[in-house]
């Protein structure tokens, strides 16, 4: 971790210890990024199924259930909760009429472009405060965090 004087911290020796100072720094900044709020407020499961449905374009509930790693129950409360507040919409399947695609409506695309402002913006200030070294090290180490992110 970064001592208090923000100098560089001794690297960790074993790949253990890597693991759990980053797992400890990412967590903190997880947390801090989602007390950012926008738009509507949505629970993790809301936000997490609005973004997927805009990354990967309309599908079914049991796909964003696959996808998201939860059970199709978890996953239809939240698509109700979802549908509910005018972010998803729901249409019969062209291919299927017994299934029903999702998508995600302008209200839901809205509140999505509101709430990746507001964090980009809230994480724009604090890399103003880093001075140009920090930034510097910061982006050269996204690739490798990028790569370790693959590897999970």
């Amino acid at each position: 971790m970064i001592t208090p004087d923000r100098t560089a911290p001794t690297p960790p020796a074993t790949p253990r210890q890597a693991a759990a100072e980053l797992r400890a720094t990412l967590g903190l900044l997880y947390r801090r990024l989602r007390q950012t709020r926008a738009g509507a407020d949505l629970t993790l499961p809301e936000g997490s199924a609005l973004s997927r449905l805009d990354q990967h374009g309309p599908t079914t509930g049991a796909q964003l259930a696959r996808i998201e790693q939860v059970s199709p129950q978890s996953i239809g409360a939240t698509l109700r909760s979802l549908e509910a507040k005018g972010l998803i919409g729901r249409a019969p399947d062209p291919r299927d009429g017994r299934r029903v695609i999702l998508s995600l409506t302008d209200a839901g695309r809205e509140t999505l472009r509101s709430k990746r402002s507001a964090r980009t913006e809230q994480m724009t200030r604090a890399l103003a405060a880093l001075n140009a070294e920090e930034r510097s090290q910061l982006i050269a180490v996204l690739p490798v965090l990028e790569h370790l992110a693959e590897e999970l």
